[in-house]
């Protein structure tokens, strides 16, 4: 931020704390000034049986990745709404639309999110309300969450192939930011997935069954002992990317074909036009 000629402020919280979300809105607003763009983002997940997640750990999961982003849209609509302006970007996911095994306490967070989304977006519509509230749905991105999220699968667990870099989820979430619409799909697998689910929920629903439980996974046995930050971070920085680079895309042609649209479509509106045209002259 420093080298691109802004000012950081970076403020530690536990996105659950309500009121620790409140503290945190009201001192970038009185160090940096109006809040222009609120991104949610927090996240935290237990990869395991339904039945090896005990209730603690089911709500935590809970509290950070559903009520944090209730808390996070409080204080920012708190402060857009008397201005009647700002955008509310909440970084959802393809498993929000069509979960998965093994991850049941973050699949049911991310379905919820949808519902209340749904909700706040028509209460600001009656209200005539200019804030705008949007959502840009991610595929398997190659984080840090890999090395820190609780793991009870008996090997290491990997993002569901195929896996994008993190670069591509944030061009998505800084797009829609600055051109706020309903909802973003990010990569061809979200697609496949989300419409897919729409189409054929049940034939899913056999397909994740035998394929999902080996595809979260890879290499060895993990460490049954690591640290994990489903109660707490994991110090220091540790930088955007997982360790999965070498078989992450950089690229995704569906979100510049979807951040594009009106071109693209205004083009294949123009060759439609020079074809029919081309075809009258040849007859």
């Amino acid at each position: 931020v420093e080298r691109a000629g802004g000012t950081p402020l970076a403020i530690p919280v536990d996105v659950a704390d309500a009121e620790a979300v409140e503290a945190a809105a009201e001192r970038v607003e009185r160090d940096l000034g109006l809040i222009d763009v609120w991104v949610n983002n927090a996240f935290a997940s237990v990869f395991a049986p339904f039945e090896e997640i005990s209730a603690d750990e089911f709500r935590r999961v809970t509290e950070v990745c559903y009520l944090g982003f209730v808390n996070g849209t409080r204080s920012a609509l708190a402060r857009m709404r008397p201005r009647d302006r700002g955008v509310v970007v909440q970084v959802g996911s393809a498993l929000g639309e069509r979960s998965i095994p093994l991850q049941s306490a973050y699949c049911g967070a991310k379905h919820a999110i949808r519902g209340f989304m749904d909700s706040i977006r028509s209460e600001l519509i009656h209200n005539k309300s200019n804030v705008k509230l949007t959502a840009v749905h991610m595929p398997a991105l190659n984080t840090r969450q890999f090395d820190w999220v609780l793991n009870r699968m008996p090997r290491k667990p990997q993002p569901v192939p195929p896996i994008f870099q993190p670069e591509v989820g944030a061009r998505a979430v800084y797009h829609a930011a600055h051109h706020p619409r309903r909802e973003y799909y990010v990569g061809r697998s979200s697609v496949q997935a989300i419409v897919g689910n729409k189409v054929a929920p049940e034939l899913l629903d056999e397909y994740l069954a035998r394929t999902c439980y080996e595809a979260q996974q890879y290499d060895g046995a993990d460490d049954p002992n690591r640290k994990n930050n489903l109660w707490e971070p994991i110090p220091g920085d540790h930088g955007a990317h997982g360790d999965f680079d070498a078989r992450a895309s950089e690229r995704s042609p569906q979100l510049w074909l979807d951040t594009h649209r009106k071109w693209v479509a205004m083009g294949l509106a123009a060759a439609g036009i020079v074809g029919a045209v081309a075809a009258k002259k040849a007859a």
